[in-house]
């Protein structure tokens, strides 16, 4: 019983000095993340090994593992730019990306944790400078925003794909115009408008007139067609066949054979 407290206190500083290596050498990777292992003892970042998944790891308590978001991610940017005559632009863009997940050690060893301002933010910067500055204000403002922003996210994947990032999109969200520009642009695109609008009225009047003329031209060569056709035989044969119509009818009438014009009846009486 005089050595328990002897044998204890030892005892229990064992158990702390384990306690405190197991806390050290536990690593617990969350979801969608991964970590890079730096072997403090031995050749520094691990490179030529996946990193460590998701989930209990453990490692030694002299080496460190670094923490990354594995997932897609998305960032933000506002921007200005000059236009191809030197007017200043803003442009709104975001950025949907990730680590290249196989290339975790490389992209932690050179470049570092803060990748995104070191790489990818000067990068869509530079490639946006470029890109806008082909294009005068109004192209930005109308028809050629998708082109502009296709443009963007090729010369930024180009750079970024060598230095372990994965570029999913580039998306332009907002473009924003001096007012005096946006204003003058607007206008610009309102006149086209109403001058395609009376153009189209022109061309529809031109065309309504070309179908008059064709119209009465059919109708008058249909009359002459039908007046070289007529004949005072056929003509008398006619009002006969319509003298027979009528005698037959039940209403009351008189008929006076041979009376009228070319020998026709003339029939007198109420409907």
């Amino acid at each position: 019983m005089d050595k328990l407290p002897k044998i204890a206190l030892p005892a229990v500083l064992i158990i702390l000095l384990l306690v405190i290596i197991i806390s050290k050498s536990a690593v617990v990777i969350g979801s969608g993340e991964a970590g890079v292992l730096y072997k403090t003892l031995g050749e520094g970042v691990v490179t030529d090994e996946p990193p460590l998944s998701e989930g209990f790891h453990i490692v030694a308590p002299w080496n460190k593992v670094f923490i990354y978001e594995a997932r897609r991610q998305e960032i933000f940017e506002k921007m200005k730019v000059l236009s191809s005559n030197g007017l200043d632009i803003q442009l709104d863009a975001s950025a949907w990306f990730m680590p290249n997940y196989d290339e975790m050690g490389f992209l932690h060893q050179r470049i570092g944790e803060n990748y995104v301002q070191r790489i990818l933010l000067p990068t869509i910067r530079s490639a946006a400078r470029s890109v806008v500055g082909r294009y005068t204000p109004e192209q930005l403002y109308s028809s050629k925003r998708d082109a502009i922003q296709q443009e963007i996210f090729e010369e930024t994947k180009k750079i970024v794909s060598n230095q372990h990032i994965i570029l999913d999109d580039i998306l332009v969200r907002d473009v924003t115009l001096p007012p005096t520009i946006k204003d003058a642009i607007e206008r610009k695109l309102r006149q086209e408008q109403e001058s395609l609008e009376y153009k189209f009225r022109l061309e529809k009047a031109d065309k309504e007139a070309q179908r008059q003329v064709i119209e009465a031209q059919g109708k008058a060569d249909a009359n002459r067609i039908l007046s070289a056709s007529l004949t005072d035989k056929i003509l008398q044969d006619k009002g006969i066949e319509a003298t027979l119509m009528l005698a037959q009818s039940p209403n009351a009438k008189i008929v006076i054979v041979g009376s009228g014009d070319a020998g026709l009846p003339i029939i007198l009486g109420n409907n």
